[in-house]
């Protein structure tokens, strides 16, 4: 039996105060307005948040227990903040809320099912794979890891994806996150789905 004052606090990740920069700089009419399709809703602009209520905890078993694994806490936590979210950049449409995410293989079968971009195999060394930040080299993905992803947003007509890999998993129980995208050689992986936001903040944030 292991002993609870022996275990790692659960890291608290701040997700309330990301998403309200993120929030407010997307509501700005002079940044980022019109660079969408369509106006946000006037219910987003009045709460000044394009996420909904944090999920309850039984929202979150019920993912769990669909899914047969836990999620990791990084993105867990963030389902707590707000349950599904609205555009991150220009690219990415919508975050899935908890009814709504699933394994890429049986959401997007075409996509990442064997005859899809699965099929495209081909050998990477650990050495090659496991290097995050300015030094990865995006065409250094798994390919055969793609069916087996967690698929959390969607975005209509375009390729562009974030997707979480239970098969790459750090010391802390964090998935492996992978932005995804048919225009990219391959895809951008982050340790966390933390670092992988934080990155899409930046990008966002750059392009104001």
């Amino acid at each position: 039996m292991s002993n609870p004052e022996l275990q790692t606090p659960e890291r608290a990740y701040a997700w309330r105060d990301l998403l309200q920069r993120w929030s407010d700089e997307w509501l700005d009419p002079i940044l980022h307005e019109q660079e969408r399709s369509e106006p946000f809703p006037s219910a987003v602009h009045a709460a000044r948040w394009l996420g909904g209520e944090g999920a309850c905890a039984e929202e979150i078993t019920r993912l769990e227990q669909r899914l047969g694994v836990a999620l990791p806490s990084s993105y867990r936590q963030f389902l707590q903040t707000s349950n599904g979210w609205l555009d991150t950049t220009s690219w990415i449409e919508r975050l899935l809320p908890t009814q709504e995410v699933g394994w890429a293989r049986d959401l997007d079968p075409e996509s990442f099912g064997p005859r899809g971009a699965a099929a495209e195999t081909f050998e990477v060394s650990d050495e090659e794979y496991y290097v995050y930040g300015e030094d990865q080299d995006t065409f250094t993905m798994r390919a055969e890891y793609l069916p087996h992803m967690l698929k959390i947003s969607h975005t209509p007509g375009a390729t562009d994806v974030y997707l979480l890999n239970p098969l790459v998993v750090t010391p802390d129980g964090e998935w492996e996150a992978w932005y995804h995208a048919h225009w990219l050689p391959g895809a951008r992986r982050y340790q966390s789905f933390w670092d992988l936001m934080n990155d899409e903040y930046e990008i966002f944030h750059c392009d104001e």
